[in-house]
């Protein structure tokens, strides 16, 4: 039985954020609601409309494909691509085909053979009974990005890692938000089979919009085709939809082909020139990429690559985390400590996280700054607070947005490390658990801790747990 292998290649389209439409002047808010309100003679398609181009969103392609280290061709132009479907009213789609704007690259050793712009589709709103449907022209006209790789992808959780690093690469750039739960980023995956070094037959699956139903869609047409191929079937090539209900991939249509649609030139709109742009301003507004800033915090930081991974993922995240270090970095130009860059990690990772999901905000709609943050860290560091009174300080410094300091000293939750009050709560502790104190004469030295949980109980979590344990451990020792 011969051993087949997959190959892989995905076309994404991401919608850019322009404050107007690729060829007229409409809004493109992709929150608008009302159907049919962001449009005009223009992405309509009535006769004797004339397009004119979105500047801003060819340089947005171009500072994609300049992150992508990929070539600016020096001319490009748009194209007619022919096709009918009710949500394109001109029954052509303003495209490019031989001359786009962006040549090869690559991201995350994946080689991408060009990136293009083009025109957005409206959107079908398809009744519950299917059978009718309503179309939303608002989207139409939306500049859109299309970006496509070479076939370099082998297995289906491949494509979803290089989708992420796509969705992310976009989102640190700025040129568009990249959710695909709003249909601002989808996936079209070209999958094949074969049990040699030569590409099987090729086969399209359309409009993927999460992670999930890529890697879902990929695996089943990967299974599909091997059981087609064991069996003798002859594969065709097609076009697929993805039934999220039946997890299954589902025949639409044979493969289009480029003569299928009929490319033209568009012959309302002038070729152009990459020297129209200043491509030296466009690379200079380039940020930090993701891979950049995952290298720079685990050389900076000494975080391993999972936290590196963990904080960058999320932009904000990675920028609240850097600003809160930088408030705790000591004078005199001394490096903060490891420990501290630690506590910032976990404390911004699993109690303010979990904050922060618990109420369903995120870091534009959250009331601690980074350097309150850093206060309540240094807090800890210095003993001032216990880390139980620290995850009740994050919430109270969300209801309130105040400084850490302040929040304890009008509530009185300095952490207790005197030794004589700590002793005096000690005695009473052990002495309303005398079966415990037994039990520790035994030789179990664990119920210390139960004791430490008890004093702790009784100081509302204030206790220094360190010194406590000192504390009992002494008394104890002359019971």
């Amino acid at each position: 039985m011969p051993e087949y292998r997959p190959t892989i290649g995905l076309e994404v389209h991401a919608e850019l954020k322009t404050a107007t439409k690729m060829f007229c002047g409409c809004p493109n808010n992709p929150d608008e609601d009302r159907p049919n309100t962001n449009v005009c003679p223009v992405c309509l398609g009535h006769p004797g409309i004339l397009p004119t181009i979105n500047k801003k969103a060819i340089e947005l392609l171009i500072k994609v494909g300049l992150a992508l280290g990929a070539k600016i061709n020096p001319a490009f132009k748009f194209d007619r691509k022919n096709y009918f479907y009710p949500d394109l009213p001109k029954g052509y789609q303003l495209s490019q085909y031989d001359l786009p704007i962006v040549g090869a690259g690559n991201l995350e050793g994946v080689r991408i053979n060009r990136v293009h712009l083009e025109e957005d589709a409206g959107k079908l709103v398809h009744a519950p009974d299917g059978k009718s449907s309503l179309v939303d022209f608002n989207r139409g006209g939306v500049p859109l990005m299309e970006l496509v790789t070479e076939p370099d992808i082998h297995s289906a959780r491949e494509a979803v890692v290089f989708a992420k690093e796509l969705q992310l690469l976009l989102r640190y750039l700025n040129v568009s938000d990249a959710d695909l739960d709003r249909g601002l980023m989808r996936a079209d995956a070209n999958v094949s089979v074969s049990a040699n070094d030569q590409l099987g037959t090729k086969v399209e699956i359309k409009n993927l919009n999460s992670f999930s139903a890529i890697e879902a869609a990929i695996n089943y047409e990967i299974k599909r085709q091997t059981e087609a191929l064991e069996a003798g079937e002859t594969l065709h090539q097609e076009t697929r939809g993805w039934d999220e209900v039946k997890q299954a991939t589902k025949t639409q249509r044979s493969k289009e082909h480029a003569h299928d649609y009929r490319y033209f030139p568009e012959p309302d709109l002038p070729p152009l020139a990459a020297d129209a742009f200043n491509l030296e301003v466009i690379r200079a507004s380039l940020s930090e990429l993701p891979a950049q800033r995952r290298a720079r915090f685990q050389k900076e930081y000494n975080l391993d690559s999972t936290q590196a991974r963990i904080l960058v993922e999320d932009k904000s995240a990675a920028e609240f985390f850097e600003q809160a270090v930088s408030e705790l970095e000591e004078e005199e130009g001394k490096i903060i400590s490891l420990d501290k860059v630690r506590l910032v990690f976990n404390y911004l990772t699993s109690d303010m996280w979990g904050l922060m999901k618990e109420l369903a905000i995120d870091f534009k709609s959250v009331n601690i700054t980074p350097e309150n943050f850093a206060d309540l860290i240094e807090m800890i560091v210095k003993k001032m607070i216990s880390s139980r009174t620290a995850k009740d300080l994050l919430r109270k410094m969300q209801e309130t947005s105040l400084d850490p300091r302040m929040i304890v000293q009008q509530e009185g939750l300095q952490q207790v490390s005197g030794e004589g009050e700590l002793q005096e709560i000690a005695q009473q502790v052990i002495a309303a658990n005398p079966a415990a104190v037994a039990d520790y004469k035994k030789g179990k030295t664990t119920v210390l801790q139960f004791f430490v949980g008890k004093a702790m109980g009784v100081l509302k979590g204030k206790g220094n747990p360190e010194v406590l344990r000192q504390v009992f451990e002494k008394i104890l020792s002359g019971v």
